[in-house]
């Protein structure tokens, strides 16, 4: 084997990986959507938070369980312009558990499938094309 063939195998190894973490995702957010409870979360304050193009707002959500317990929660992704204003209302599906939350649209849903696969796909496209033309 050359060199050159441990660089293709270990690119369509690492897009394997991706693949597998990125049905993880998938399938938790499937069990989520499935078992979750819905409701509606406030947003209560905007995290200012510093980047290299000045500043980004990260927002921050509170919401009652069915026990009637205050969760407050901050949103994993900060972006400028703000994408909610305080007082803003958001739908929220939270585990029943407690331990899982995420907002109610595509990107929050599916926000680290697509990364993942984005990621993946010309890794296995071009690790794995140079596999089986290299085999067979």
């Amino acid at each position: 084997m050359k060199g050159i063939d441990y660089l293709y195998i270990g690119l369509f190894l690492i897009s394997v990986v991706l693949i597998y973490y990125a049905l993880k995702h998938y399938n938790t957010t499937r069990q989520l959507l499935s078992d979750g409870v819905k409701t509606k979360a406030k947003v209560i304050h905007l995290i200012q938070v510093r980047s290299d193009n000045g500043y980004t707002y990260k927002p921050v959500f509170e919401y009652t369980n069915k026990v009637d317990e205050v969760i407050t929660f901050e949103s994993s992704v900060s972006s400028s312009p703000a994408p909610y204003q305080v007082g803003d209302y958001v739908n929220v599906l939270y585990s029943k558990d407690g331990n899982t939350q995420k907002i109610i649209s595509f990107w929050g849903l599916y926000r680290w499938t697509i990364i993942l696969l984005s990621i993946a796909s010309p890794l296995l496209i071009i690790g794995g094309g140079y596999v089986l033309y290299s085999r067979f």
